[in-house]
């Protein structure tokens, strides 16, 4: 019996961008199904994540032309990564695997062949990696990969140039479904799930429509993010290096006695002000880091839900 797929697609003030890429979702899954790899009542799941524009209304629309498009959409805007997360867990008791991917038409929809097939394998999580990065700006790629990097030397479980577009089964989900982080940061979190997994290399193309909305900020909260929800490293590395300024300055110290009892000692307030500086600063980056796992430590005891759905395009007991 062919597995029932449903692809998940995140949805952020995407008026100009899911009139264009609905339809190419809507063909894959006939084209999957039509090859005999999916179930025919597969169905493509959009997530509307708070929009201010019409998204929403339009994935109403679609779901009415036809019953392989549904959507759910979430009471207010909370983020990328909630939103995939909603999608994944809405779909885990209704399919037997998710796809998710953006909605911007940048990923290769035709990687989700490769990716079926190797389910069909056995492999129960299959990663979507980029094959190149010639479409980003030198400052992008550079910092992209040097993100992955250091995420690998934190001690974090990522693969690299992986973003969120993968295949993940149901019996996955179920299992992720037991990690309750608030602080989501699903590239690195899946692969903590473990199971058999594969990767299939693709090439991303510009976006089709409308504009980004993933600004550098956002990058960078995703960044810290998710060095701060793999790893404690940092703090370890703060502590190091707290004890190396700890050596400096007693080094110093020795250094101003032994010349206060020589009767060598000279006022030196440029010396003074930089070891100050010095000192003060790094007590203030140290103060940071440890104020973010703090500040996450906070957020996860609240409990608050992740996502919250208050609408579906569908009656809950017919899917």
């Amino acid at each position: 019996m062919s597995p029932r797929l449903f692809i998940v697609i995140p949805c952020y003030n995407e008026e100009a961008v899911l009139p264009i890429t609905a339809p190419l979702f809507l063909q894959k899954l006939r084209d999957l199904s039509a090859a005999g790899k999916i179930a025919e009542d597969s169905r493509v799941l959009f997530v509307n994540d708070g929009s201010r524009d019409k998204t929403w209304q339009i994935i109403s629309e679609l779901a009415k032309s036809d019953e392989h498009y549904i959507g759910i959409s979430q009471s207010r805007n909370r983020g990328h990564q909630n939103a995939v997360l909603a999608g994944l867990m809405e779909a885990r008791d209704k399919c037997d695997i998710t796809i998710s991917i953006d909605c911007d038409g940048q990923d290769d929809i035709n990687a989700m062949d490769k990716m079926v097939d190797a389910y069909l394998d056995g492999c129960e999580v299959v990663y979507g990696v980029r094959s190149s990065r010639e479409t980003d700006t030198f400052f992008k790629r550079f910092t992209a990969e040097s993100f992955y990097k250091f995420l690998a030397a934190m001690g974090a479980e990522v693969v690299f140039n992986h973003a969120d577009y993968r295949l993940i089964s149901a019996r996955v989900l179920k299992e992720f479904a037991n990690f309750k982080e608030v602080n989501l940061y699903l590239r690195g979190m899946v692969p903590l799930v473990g199971f058999k997994s594969t990767s299939v290399s693709y090439s991303r193309a510009e976006r089709v429509a409308g504009e980004s909305h993933y600004p550098f900020k956002k990058m960078l909260g995703l960044a810290v993010d998710g060095i701060t929800s793999l790893s404690v490293k940092p703090l370890r590395l703060i502590f190091g290096l707290g004890l190396f300024v700890a050596a400096v300055s007693f080094v110093f110290c020795l250094w101003a006695l032994i010349t206060a009892l020589c009767g060598r000692a000279v006022a030196g307030w440029a010396s003074m002000t930089c070891i100050l500086c010095f000192v003060s600063g790094v007590q203030m980056m140290c103060l940071g880091v440890i104020a973010e796992y703090i500040g996450k430590i906070y957020m996860e005891t609240k409990q608050r839900p992740r996502y919250i759905i208050s609408e579906r395009t569908w009656d809950e007991k017919q899917q």
